[in-house]
This record gives structure tokens, C-alpha cells and sequence, in this order.
């Protein structure tokens, strides 16, 4: 049996010297204007194609400024969705190359559905064997907490997570995740407490394969969600663009510092707008803004 992904994840933060994932959102603006130049102009299919071939050249460059720095990439589909077929080819590509690379691979996919497609998207996006073969998704329980328990087998057999949506930090957020007493936030993060308790879920340092995404503004309350799930990794987005910082992002790690996995995305991908980066430039700049991150974070714990 392959080593829970909890565990993984841990080893990976220890590795590189701090928890942190950076997320790969190619925003076509924001790539490289020697890259922009393949896909100006065009529309339709040569659009897509084009800008495609655009994204995997600046998703290589961009992992291998990572390669060593940073524990996990996580993926968001809909960067890449939004290109069609062959924005799909270059998803399933850019999550090969982060495998090659040595780095997790989080799908950010937010999936939620009844348990039958719930299981077609464990096999398209955990299963060792489908086109993605990611190390953990995201997804959403508001659903039910029946279509998280479709993915269980296959993170508890090939070593993949899960990071469920419990209390992000966008503005209409509270409306639905504060509903309530407890409030419905509260109400799921128990549930993946119990499913999260499966022994083969859990690996020796008590991480459980089961998360839950907590966004970084909602510091205060991740400490009360921390005691309700001991050992849930919390995904942890919105640092540095969004304005989240290092120590709101750890706020509901564990004592051991373990536990919350902070995650930058366009401040680590990206220079400033007035320092355009050329593409050979961009794996040097990537991983210069990767190890100030990992600096940071490591500092704030």
C-alpha cells in the first residue's frame, strides 16, 4: 500500500524546509510577452491551440523554478478547461512534468456531485492510472457529505488526499458556511473528522489524507477548526496577491508546525506588471520568489 498522502505531504514540507504549495494559474495576461506573441491575434480553435502550447511552455519553465523549493503545485483547472481539448492536453502535461519534478500535485478542481460522478472524477483526477494522476483534489461537500466518501477508497489504496472545502474567504462566503448552530462550516469540518480517523488514512505523524481548504483571512477561526480536526492539513489559499500573510496562513497549524500548507500563487508565478519576464527568464524569477515565500513561512512559524 502506498504511504497515505498526509504523511507524503509532511515529508515534502520537512524537505524543502517549510510548508508551502504555490498555485499554477496561467492567466494568458500575465504570461511572458514572448509567449503572448504565439496566440495575439488569433481566435477560435488556432486561439486555443496557441495559447495552449503558450501555458506548457510557461507551466515547464515555472515548475522548474520550483523543483526542490516548494513541497506541492496545484493546478487550476479552469485555466486550463477554459482552452478546450487542448487545454486539457496541457493540464494532464503539466501535471506530468510536476511529477517529474518531484513536486505533489494538487487538482484544484472543486468537484462535488452525486457518488456515481463523484467516482468518475476520483478516476480522472487520483487514480495512479488516469489522465491526471494527482496527488490530492479539491472539492466541494455542500452537496452532502455522501459524495466525499466515493473518493476514500482510491486515497486510501494509491496514497491521494482530498482538501474539502470548509471555510473559504470569499465575500459571499459566510451567507452559507456561517448558517447555522454550529454552523455549517463547523457541521463539515466533524464529518472529515471521521472519515479523516481511518487508519489507513493516517500516517505516523498523525496527518490525515483528509483536508480541508481554510482560507488564510479566516485565521481566527482555523484555530477552533483545528480542534475539531486534529489531523486535517488545511490548504490554506490567498497569500500574497489576495493579501493573506504568512502568519495568517499558519494560524491553524498544528504544535508541531505541521498541519496548514500555505499557498501563493500569482506573486510567486508572476513579476510585478512593470518587470515583464521573458520566458528564459521565468524559471529563475519563479524560483527567486518560491524561496522567498518558503522563507517567509518559515520564518512565521
Amino acid at each position: 500500500m502506498t504511504q497515505p498522502f498526509g504523511e507524503r505531504l509532511a515529508q515534502a514540507c520537512r524537505t524543502v524546509g517549510a510548508p508551502v504549495a504555490v498555485g499554477l494559474d496561467p492567466h494568458l495576461e500575465r504570461l511572458p510577452p514572448d509567449l503572448r506573441d504565439g496566440f495575439a491575434g488569433r481566435a477560435g480553435a488556432a486561439f486555443r491551440s496557441a495559447a495552449a502550447d503558450a501555458v506548457v511552455a510557461f507551466a515547464g519553465a515555472a515548475l522548474a523554478g520550483m523543483k526542490g523549493r516548494v513541497a506541492a503545485v496545484k493546478p487550476q483547472v479552469a485555466f486550463f478547461e477554459a482552452l478546450g481539448s487542448p487545454g486539457v492536453a496541457a493540464l494532464e502535461e503539466t501535471c506530468r512534468m510536476a511529477r517529474e519534478a518531484g513536486l505533489l500535485v494538487i487538482v484544484d478542481a472543486k468537484r462535488g456531485d452525486i457518488a456515481s460522478t463523484a467516482a468518475a472524477y476520483a478516476r480522472a483526477t487520483l487514480h495512479p492510472d488516469g489522465p491526471l494522476a494527482g496527488d490530492a483534489l479539491t472539492v466541494a461537500p455542500y452537496m452532502g457529505t455522501d459524495t466525499i466518501t466515493p473518493y476514500l477508497d482510491i486515497c486510501a489504496e494509491h496514497g491521494r488526499g482530498l482538501f474539502v472545502l470548509v471555510r473559504t474567504t470569499n465575500p459571499g462566503s459566510a451567507a452559507l458556511q456561517h448558517h447555522g448552530a454550529p454552523r455549517l462550516s463547523e457541521v463539515v469540518a466533524d464529518a472529515l473528522a471521521r472519515y479523516g480517523a481511518d487508519p489507513a488514512l493516517v500516517g505516523e505523524s498523525g496527518m490525515s489524507s483528509i483536508g480541508a481548504v481554510v482560507g488564510a483571512s479566516a485565521s481566527e477561526e482555523a484555530r477552533t477548526l483545528r480542534a475539531r480536526m486534529p489531523g486535517a492539513w488545511f490548504l490554506v489559499p490567498g497569500v500574497g496577491a489576495q493579501g493573506g500573510t504568512a502568519r495568517q496562513a499558519l494560524a491553524g497549524a498544528r504544535a508541531d508546525g505541521l498541519g496548514a500548507l500555505p499557498v501563493a500563487s500569482r506573486s510567486v508565478l508572476f513579476p510585478p506588471e512593470d518587470v515583464p519576464e521573458t520566458l528564459d527568464q521565468v524559471a529563475d524569477g519563479v524560483g527567486r520568489r518560491a524561496a522567498e515565500l518558503v522563507a517567509a513561512v518559515a520564518a512565521a512559524g
